[in-house]
């Protein structure tokens, strides 16, 4: 059972490797944006801001970055292969229906630690930012494992979103997400309404914890922001569900 799982995810990677399209947006948008934002602003701090953009963008373009991953991978790659048929033949197959989802979550962890890395070499060679080893490895785990709820919210998109409308279904979703829970700039210098808009969703939830383990300025309890983002992963799941079992019932009765 464990070679049919490792079979379907190497597969998977394979498949996702080879599209310029995914790899590209999901490795080099991220890197662009912080050296648009993070490194341009340099390794001093902002006057009024105790830490310099370099530090705290990394954390927020970390987590800017594992989105991206899992809702391209999920969002885009379910509602392609629900179009296809592709789903059909995976349920007529004897593979276990879970294998199918666990080698998406897979891969798009791993895409998101691909860019995780890159996004950490950038900042410690261009940006001088330096932190100890177990730092660098617990916000590293943190932003990887913390695309959990967004894989969910991606299935969302690939059940009810057409092969042709998910792309832009995702970037709808995706980019004013990002935009609103801080992620692009400090959450402290967005307009006030939008700070009341943040906290409601899991991109910001995310960024705080990377935040917290940066030892930036964040809000509220780590603990809280975990909270928050479990509850959003049973939410989606649960979306997600009810978008499989209409699928079924209209392919089977």
């Amino acid at each position: 059972m464990f070679r049919v799982y490792a079979l379907e995810a190497r597969s998977e990677f394979l498949k996702l490797a080879r599209m310029r399209t995914y790899t590209i947006s999901t490795l080099l948008f991220p890197l662009m944006f912080y050296g648009f934002f993070g490194l341009a602003m340099g390794r001093q701090a902002v006057e009024g801001f105790p830490v310099p953009m370099a530090r705290y963008l990394l954390a927020t373009y970390g987590a800017f970055g594992v989105i991206g991953a899992a809702l391209y991978a999920f969002g885009v790659g379910v509602a392609v292969e629900r179009g296809l048929g592709w789903l059909q033949v995976k349920r007529a197959s004897p593979m276990p229906p879970a294998a199918y989802f666990t080698a998406k979550l897979a891969v798009s962890m791993a895409f998101g630690g691909a860019v995780v890395v890159l996004l950490f070499v950038t900042g410690a060679l261009f940006g001088g930012v330096t932190m100890p080893l177990s730092q660098w490895l617990l916000m590293g785990a943190a932003l990887i494992l913390g695309s959990a709820p967004f894989c969910a919210m991606g299935l969302v998109i690939g059940c009810f979103a057409g092969p042709n409308s998910a792309p832009a279904t995702v970037n709808m979703i995706y980019l004013p997400m990002s935009f609103c829970a801080g992620l692009w700039i400090p959450f402290a210098f967005l307009p006030p309404f939008l700070q009341r808009i943040g906290p409601l969703l899991p991109g910001y939830h995310l960024a705080q914890i990377a935040l917290a383990i940066l030892h930036a300025p964040s809000e509220g309890s780590v603990w809280s922001h975990v909270m928050a983002l479990a509850a959003f992963t049973m939410i989606f799941t649960g979306l997600a569900w009810v978008g499989l079992s209409r699928e079924r019932e209209k392919m089977y009765g």
